[in-house]
């Protein structure tokens, strides 16, 4: 018989079963058992009290993307010997592994993901209550006025849920945004309305307007050699 954890403050007796998909592992020195399949984050959702695992790109309702990294935590497959960093919304459940959510590495990763995030959305209300959770206090970096992080879970849920492809993520880096194909200033026909990406937007920064369709972030012009290009055009002609 064994001490397994099903939630913060309850354990029970379990004996070794053979054959039926059971994973034993650990979560900060508790053990537990979950069905095969689950990624770590996952199958600790389902256990509350247990390891402190926050995450702003992740939602039940579509496929795990790994955006956001605010779920990393530390892992061992030696039965602790070595540990590294993974993401908890994606790395799966293992027989023996032990996982670590809330070491001084882990909060010190976390707190420099978060700090960037508040320097691009300082005014964003999930993001401040991590900042104050992990000790962020003023960013060291120039502050921006977004409101998106482009986790990419509004995209998801329309492609995923809807089946539908009314908003992507377009382009990279510093470019990086979501938008209506080919930058169109309203959305096609392909939106419905539905209101799926505004209900599963962490941060706030889709809206529904008064026309039924949701309202997206300001995009900026996609890439500079464009800007650089129209001024190019605007000193040969003149």
């Amino acid at each position: 018989m064994a001490k397994v954890w099903i939630n913060g403050e309850t354990s029970i007796e379990v004996e070794d079963a053979e054959g039926v998909g059971a994973v034993h592992f650990t979560v900060d020195d508790k053990d537990i058992v979950v069905s095969a399949g689950q990624t770590i984050l996952e199958a600790v959702e389902r256990m509350p009290g247990i390891g402190n695992i926050p995450a702003l790109c992740h939602h039940p309702a579509v496929k795990p993307y790994g955006a956001c990294r605010i779920c990393t935590v530390e892992v061992s497959e030696d039965g602790g010997s070595k540990f590294k960093f993974v993401a908890a919304c994606l790395y799966p459940v293992k027989q023996g592994l032990v996982v670590k959510t809330n070491t001084e590495r882990v909060r010190k990763l976390r707190k420099g993901i978060i700090e960037l995030m508040l320097a691009r959305c300082p005014n964003v209300k999930r993001i401040q209550e991590l900042a104050e959770e992990y000790g962020v206090k003023k960013p060291r970096f120039v502050l921006g006025d977004q409101d998106c992080i482009l986790c990419g879970l509004c995209v998801r849920a329309c492609q995923e849920i809807m089946g539908k492809s009314a908003i992507s993520l377009v382009n990279r880096g510093i470019y990086r945004e979501v938008a209506a194909p080919f930058y169109a200033y309203e959305l096609s026909e392909d939106c419905i309305g539905c209101g799926d990406c505004a209900f599963i937007c962490p941060t706030g920064a889709i809206e529904m307007g008064p026309d039924g369709k949701p309202v997206l972030p300001k995009v900026k012009i996609p890439y500079a050699e464009v800007e650089a290009m129209m001024k190019k055009e605007t000193a040969i002609t003149s």
